[in-house]
């Protein structure tokens, strides 16, 4: 076993978020007009905070194939680009309308509303810059251009702002749970998928023997990720999760606490943290070491923030 397994799960985060936050400063140092208004409102929105699951989860699933992290870089600061963007356009008055995100004033607070659009696609664009150039050693084009492809078809209308369209116009009504997940498949579960995805791709015809098993975990861990977001709105603490306490229940979103309850929801949670070590099991048969994915997926279940 590798010995970053000797360090505790919640220290390798932090010195995931630290690498990504050191990149991606990298990365907007080096772009013109940096200290403009769309220049800080940019660097707000993407570095300020977050936990990088999402790059983990790229490094967790390209090092279980044995690749280096240079080799992973592109993919990871391109999807927390993409998922920043998301974030500050889904916090903008015609959408969910949120005053806080990760602890401080959402970026149209605090730049101004034309601003965060603009920082908002300036990011988006940003991440397909990096992903199509930043050098990716032992990435063949063609995966590089199946990454590219990946990312736009998660990041638009089959994927998270097809979820964001459905969860906006939900607001208000009672929907069932098939439809409940269908949205959150989308919004939330998209981007996860492609975390996995851009992963796998970037060990090329290894990754994609696997995949399917892959998706799996993925499925799983992206839902629960949703379930449990849900279910802090009712119960964390407005400081620790970083942003409004019961936001959902006043925009009348429907949410996995109202459709199933509490406890119920709870237990949702936990049957897809099952279904996740089960796709696991499988790949450990193949001899892939998941110590970390395991440890990813229990993580999604039990934070606080």
């Amino acid at each position: 076993m590798s010995e970053q397994y000797n360090v505790p799960f919640e220290e390798r985060l932090r010195t995931c978020q630290q690498h990504i936050n050191d990149k991606l400063m990298a990365i907007f140092s080096s772009l013109p007009f940096l200290n403009s208004p769309l220049g800080t409102a940019m660097q707000y929105g993407a570095v300020l905070g977050g936990k990088r699951l999402r790059p983990f989860l790229i490094y967790s699933v390209g090092e279980m194939f044995g690749l280096p992290k240079k080799s992973l870089d592109a993919a990871a600061l391109s999807i927390e680009c993409i998922h920043a963007y998301s974030l500050i356009h889904d916090d903008l008055p015609a959408m969910d309308n949120d005053d806080l995100r990760r602890g401080q004033p959402t970026c149209h607070l605090k730049f101004g509303e034309s601003q965060a659009i603009l920082a908002g696609d300036a990011l988006q664009s940003l991440a397909f810059e990096i992903l199509a150039k930043q050098d990716m050693p032992s990435v063949s084009l063609s995966d590089r251009l199946a990454m590219i492809a990946e990312l736009a078809s998660a990041s638009g209308f089959a994927g998270m702002c097809g979820g964001q369209s459905l969860d906006l116009a939900a607001e208000g009504k009672q929907i069932d749970l098939a439809s409940l997940e269908q949205i959150h498949q989308h919004k939330t579960g998209a981007l996860i998928r492609s975390a996995v995805r851009l992963g796998a791709y970037s060990a090329g015809q290894r990754g994609r023997e696997v995949l399917p098993l892959l998706e799996q975990y993925a499925q799983a861990i992206g839902l629960a990720f949703q379930v449990h977001d849900d279910i802090l709105d009712v119960i964390g603490n407005t400081e620790i999760i970083g942003k409004r306490q019961g936001n959902d229940q006043q925009l009348g979103k429907n949410t996995y606490p109202v459709l199933l309850g509490l406890a119920q929801a709870q237990q949702k949670a936990r049957d897809l943290y099952e279904e996740a070590l089960d796709a696991l099991t499988e790949l450990e048969k193949r001899s892939y070491d998941t110590a970390t994915l395991k440890q990813l997926a229990g993580f999604i279940i039990e934070r606080n923030s």
